[in-house]
């Protein structure tokens, strides 16, 4: 029995050790995909907390909450996506992504505690608080694509 168990762990061991490297070695075309999703995504996810916070939309607790959970999450997806290689294939991001990374990896930052902080803020239910927070995770996408992506 022993024996049964120590062989389907070690090959549940080398089955995951060859997933992290088939991931490692993503095609270029599947990260600039996968950062492209995520980034849709957030702009899915924060477009009715902007129209809250300017009124135009009427405010809703709820949607907030939810919109607020999934946008902490997605803060943290995009970035992977950035990989050097990604460097040669179309897309909006701008030559300074891959050249002046440190403050490409401060924007990136800078988004997450951002969108961090309005998850936290949003559980309040302090609707001031939260449409200051959606201003400020505003402002942080409105900062990174004005360096780092492409006018549209």
């Amino acid at each position: 029995m022993n024996k049964r168990l120590l062989s389907i762990g070690l090959a549940v061991l080398v089955s995951a050790g060859y997933s992290l490297s088939a991931f490692a070695q993503a095609k270029p075309e599947t990260l600039v995909k996968q950062r492209q999703s995520a980034m849709v995504l957030q702009g899915k996810y924060f477009g009715p907390l902007g129209g809250m916070a300017q009124g135009k939309v009427p405010y809703d607790q709820a949607v907030v909450a939810r919109n607020a959970g999934y946008l902490d999450a997605l803060s943290r997806m995009a970035w992977d996506g950035f990989n050097p290689n990604t460097k040669d294939v179309k897309s909006a991001a701008l030559p300074a992504v891959y050249s002046d990374t440190a403050k490409f990896k401060e924007a990136q930052d800078h988004f997450i505690s951002e969108a961090s902080k309005l998850a936290a803020v949003s559980k309040s239910g302090d609707e001031a608080a939260v449409k200051a927070q959606i201003g400020a995770v505003g402002k942080t996408c409105g900062g990174c694509h004005e360096n780092f992506r492409e006018k549209q």
